[in-house]
């Protein structure tokens, strides 16, 4: 069964599966998590799993690692996580136990696990884990499709170059500009070196991360994920850096921090530029010293790791506003690497819309092949705020709506209008719902200055903290 396509930016968003013996921890998952996901399932029978993986997509897979033949060494639960990563290699599961210690957390993330957590845990936490790890299976699903191949024949208007979906790790593109990025990766990855992944919403910064990690020295090791965006201050810490037991109130027992759990592979730190100033210190201090002392502890532990960050924000901009330290920036950037807007990509728009409609296409069980001629002119020429995503998103709507075997400008509902014909003075307020008419200002906002965040910020008369919120909140 396929996920529910999308409905609104700030509609809830994945599906999860929680599997625990213990009726009344299914219960309170099911009743914390229905305000954040589309769907919960549970099972408190492991041995259902095949079967729910068989007849359901899930975002996440929530797994207890003891259940009724084993209480407290894991073991069971390694080994169903093994079953399901047999049968859903792109699967992302979160290991949940009562006897939580170092030596397990770091083995689950070693053997293929998203995240570690401890019963009894903290609402928000967990939240933020699930969060996380349903973020993650949407990459690594749009990495797995495209790094396949399409076995359905050539549509009439398709080209060469187009079917070959010529790219790099998964990453589809062969415009020049993508090239040199692809080189970049090469080079960069064969060394520890720490990278710096700049790029707008949308293009493609943790499947560059993911590229960079599997080209390493490090490949068998974990790739270890944290999207500092959705991390409170209160929270920053303690999944960073781990706490222990009784550091705070709901810390029942010790928890590795996701510095830890990457020792010996690669930790990605998305969205690095909303970090707190107050907190850029202590990160810096890890960094320096290459080790990390829980919340709670007075023990510093070793870590070895390799550093990969990424921002979608004017970073250098914030470094001279001195909301960025500048002896951090150094620290992190070793090399940087650029992501290109899909705008400045060239017919990689063709490219990557053939390989979207060929994937919904055959979700949707659809009879449509291609585009015409005026569509390809039409997906050429519009500037894609959103960049890839936007068009991902586009290309499944033009699937869903077609009604020939070609899809044609009319099914390419573009969700904002170009620089061009922007103005001020033709905006038309059809509705009074706030989140709407904000949605509205921002789109128009970032339209009508290319996609730049300082300059669509200023117009709106708020602050880039304030307007990354907003873009990542409508999803855009």
């Amino acid at each position: 069964m396929p996920s529910a396509p999308a409905s609104s930016p700030s509609a809830p968003n994945g599906r999860v599966l929680v599997v625990d013996d213990n009726r009344d921890v299914l219960t309170a998952l099911r009743l914390l998590l229905k305000e954040h996901v589309d769907a919960v399932h549970t099972a408190t029978d492991p041995s259902s799993i095949p079967s729910l993986l068989h007849d359901n997509d899930y975002d996440t897979i929530l797994l207890d690692m003891n259940f009724q033949q084993d209480a407290s060494s894991g073991r069971e639960g390694f080994e169903w996580l093994e079953k399901i990563q047999e049968i859903d290699p792109q699967a992302v599961v979160v290991m949940i136990t009562a006897y939580g210690d170092v030596g397990k957390a770091v083995r689950a993330m070693k053997a293929g696990a998203a995240d570690f957590i401890v019963k009894p845990w903290t609402d928000p936490e967990l939240v933020a884990s699930v969060q996380a790890a349903i973020k993650l299976h949407q990459t690594r699903a749009a990495a797995a499709e495209a790094s396949s191949s399409p076995e359905t024949p050539p549509a009439p208007d398709t080209t060469s170059e187009e079917m070959d979906a010529p790219g790099f790790e998964g990453i589809i593109g062969q415009s020049d500009e993508m090239q040199s990025v692809f080189e970049l990766i090469e080079k960069v990855a064969g060394t520890d070196a720490n990278v710096l992944i700049l790029g707008e919403n949308g293009t493609g910064k943790e499947l560059v991360a993911r590229a960079v990690h599997r080209c390493s020295a490090r490949a068998d090791g974990p790739f270890v994920t944290a999207d500092l965006g959705a991390l409170s201050p209160s929270l920053f810490e303690s999944e960073l850096f781990g706490h222990v037991e009784g550091a705070f109130t709901g810390a029942e027992s010790d928890r590795a921090g996701r510095f830890e759990a990457a020792d010996g592979g690669t930790l990605f730190l998305d969205e690095i530029g909303n970090i707190p100033m107050e907190l850029q210190k202590k990160l810096l201090t890890v960094l320096q010293r290459r080790e990390v002392t829980r919340v709670g502890d007075v023990t510093a532990r070793p870590i070895d790791i390799r550093l990969v960050c990424a921002t979608n924000q004017p970073i250098y901009d914030a470094m001279d506003d001195g909301d960025f330290r500048q002896d951090l920036l150094f620290r992190i950037n070793t090399v940087e690497i650029n992501l290109p807007p899909l705008r400045d990509r060239g017919d990689d728009v063709l490219l990557l819309a053939r390989h979207f409609l060929t994937e919904y296409a055959e979700k949707y069980d659809a009879t449509t092949e291609g585009f015409t001629e005026e569509a390809r002119s039409a997906l050429r020429q519009y500037h894609w705020p959103g960049n890839v995503r936007e068009l991902k998103h586009t290309v499944e709507r033009a699937v869903i709506l077609s009604e020939s075997a070609e899809i044609v400008p009319d099914d390419l509902r573009f969700s904002a209008p170009s620089p061009e014909s922007s103005d001020e003075s033709d905006a038309s307020f059809d509705t009074l719902d706030l989140n709407d008419l904000e949605q509205k200002a921002v789109r128009q906002a970032l339209s009508k200055h290319g996609g730049n965040v300082s300059q669509a910020a200023e117009e709106l008369g708020i602050s880039r903290r304030a307007l990354y919120r907003r873009i990542e909140k409508y999803g855009l």
